[in-house]
C-alpha cells in the first residue's frame, strides 16, 4: 500500500520532463557530476601531510610613561600615591 508501482514512477518522470525539459535535466545532472568530481579531488588533496606551523613570535609592549615622565612596566599595577 505504501509503495509505488512502475506506472506511478513513469507518470512522475513524464511530469518532471514536461516541467523542466530534457535539456535542463541533462545540464543539472552534468552539474551534479562536476560537483562529485571536485569533492573527490578535494578529499584526495587532504591526504597530503600537513606541515606544522611555526609559533607566533611574541612582541613585548614598550614601557608606558606616566604623567610625571617616569617609565613603568605595562603589566605592573599602578599604586595610588
Amino acid at each position: 500500500m505504501g509503495s509505488f508501482s512502475l506506472m506511478h514512477w513513469v507518470i512522475v518522470l513524464i511530469i518532471i520532463v514536461l516541467l523542466f525539459g530534457g535539456g535542463r535535466i541533462s545540464s543539472i545532472m552534468g552539474d551534479v557530476a562536476k560537483g562529485i568530481k571536485s569533492f573527490k579531488k578535494g578529499m584526495a588533496e587532504d591526504d597530503e601531510p600537513v606541515q606544522p606551523k611555526r609559533p607566533v613570535a611574541q612582541i613585548e609592549a614598550p614601557p608606558s610613561r606616566t604623567i610625571d615622565g617616569t617609565a613603568t612596566k605595562a603589566n605592573e599595577e599602578r599604586k595610588p600615591g
